[in-house]
């Protein structure tokens, strides 16, 4: 494939065949790999996988998403934007395979770790060629598919998983984010590769990565395991020490590294880019809400996954028209109106499904009217947060700086969804009911704090 810096005059131009193949790698993530929200009772009647280690496993391509993401963002950098997306492509379909198979927990934790180290490569890969190969207008029209590819792709993951795992079995699912990822690549194959020619001095910043890696990795098993393991055990207490030991390490040589380290801290001095990232981090976490919700919905009132997939369509609908609506707003208003009124949407609706005392077919209506609402909110919210964070990134660093971007979103999705599960364990002797609620009512606090970090750094003018 041919080579074009970025201090060049661009020969080419993006085309809609690329940005159907960048939409496909970005949906073998955010559709297909999510889509395990709403099959955790499918899988565990056939996996001889605890519900414990199962809810880990829902977080974990997340997890190593946002772990790995700004790694790879620097390497797409280097060795190029497209080649990075073709390797995420290859790992997807591996990862896919092995879930494909899988029969005990080996297995699929080895395969959801892969999903995410695909994912990884994927977003901030995609991002960088959307910067270097569409201009204007354009690009806002790409990002807003890319967008559609990654929110519209997590609205519609729990109807999709729900009536594959229904009707094929679960496991089809992975079967066909496969082929998506087989059409993708040979969508892409062919694209004029696109590299930083600064980012050919830098080298991989090996300790911060480890450094980084090990915090959240035992951070996410002191959330997810804390209260099987008890709180205030020494394995618990052991788990979150370490997690804050190597976060403190991890800091502390990236202030001394500067534009060396893993994140270059610099980038933050930006405040506009600040907010996308911290806005974006904390909107995510809110995903936690989708898997709450299925499990009520099909343990609580004996809905099938089917059923429960159906209840997030208005949200699927709502979602994919306000991303482009999202789009018209910035243009005219700039980022930070949508910025904060889209997480304000996304908070009713939320809080309203965090009334699980209601009446089944009253409560059935009214997560289908909140998850009206969720995909408003996170519709208007999405295209202006997303073109935010790549106009504000230097263009010798566009890599890096989408992948902390998309670092936000698969780290506020994985905490979000530990942090949620371990609320509702930790209340469930007080019914399945209120368990539900108190860990709804923490999304809505997520949605909320979204939108007081836009307001406090994002702005005030077009």
């Amino acid at each position: 494939m041919s080579t074009v810096s970025l201090t060049e005059t661009r020969p080419f131009a993006g085309n809609d065949r690329l940005l159907a193949g960048i939409v496909l790698s970005v949906l073998t993530f955010w559709l297909f790999a999510q889509s395990v929200i709403n099959v955790v009772p499918a899988m565990k009647s056939s996996l001889d996988i605890s519900l414990e280690t199962l809810t880990l496993a829902v977080s974990l391509s997340a997890l190593f998403s946002g772990c790995f993401v700004v790694a790879s963002g620097g390497l797409a950098d280097k060795f190029g934007r497209v080649r990075l997306t073709l390797i995420g492509l290859g790992l997807s379909i591996l990862g896919s395979g092995m879930l494909v198979v899988a029969q005990g927990p080996a297995l699929f934790l080895a395969g959801r770790v892969i999903q995410g180290l695909s994912a990884a490569c994927i977003m901030p890969a995609t991002l960088a060629l959307i910067k270097t190969w569409y201009e204007g207008k354009a690009r806002q029209r790409a990002v807003s598919f890319w967008v559609i590819g990654s929110w519209g792709g997590s609205g519609l993951c729990s109807f999709v998983g729900g009536a594959i795992a229904t009707g094929l079995g679960w496991r089809w699912i992975f079967v066909f984010s496969m082929v998506a990822a087989l059409v993708a690549l040979l969508l892409i194959r062919g694209t004029p590769e696109s590299r930083s020619e600064s980012a050919q001095s830098r080298r991989l910043d090996l300790s911060g990565l480890l450094s980084f890696v090990t915090a959240l990795v035992l951070l996410n098993l002191f959330i997810s395991k804390g209260y099987a393991w008890g709180w205030s055990s020494g394995l618990s207490l052991s788990m979150l020490c370490g997690a804050v030991l190597a976060t403190l390490l991890f800091i502390r040589t990236g202030l001394r590294k500067g534009e060396d380290a893993l994140i270059d801290f610099a980038l933050f001095r930006n405040r506009d880019y600040s907010a996308a990232v911290l806005s974006n981090f904390l909107l995510n976490g809110c995903i936690g809400t989708l898997m709450i919700a299925s499990i009520w919905l099909q343990q609580g009132h004996h809905l099938s996954a089917l059923q429960t997939g159906l209840m997030t369509m208005g949200y699927l609908v709502t979602v994919l028209v306000m991303i482009r609506v999202g789009e018209k707003l910035l243009q005219r208003f700039g980022a930070r109106l949508p910025m904060m009124t889209g997480p304000i949407i996304a908070g009713v609706g939320v809080l309203l499904i965090s009334c699980t005392f209601l009446e089944k077919s009253v409560y059935i209506g009214v997560v289908f009217f909140s998850n009206v609402l969720l995909g408003l909110g996170l519709g208007c919210y999405a295209t202006p947060s997303t073109d935010t964070a790549v106009v504000n990134a230097p263009e010798e660093k566009v890599g890096v700086a989408s992948g902390i971007y998309k670092m936000g979103s698969s780290l506020g999705g994985a905490m979000g969804i530990a942090v949620t599960a371990s609320l509702y364990a930790l209340f469930l002797p007080l019914g399945m009911a209120t368990a539900a609620q108190y860990a709804l009512l923490f999304n809505s606090v997520l949605c909320l704090g979204s939108m007081l970090a836009s307001a406090a750094l994002l702005s005030k003018g077009k």
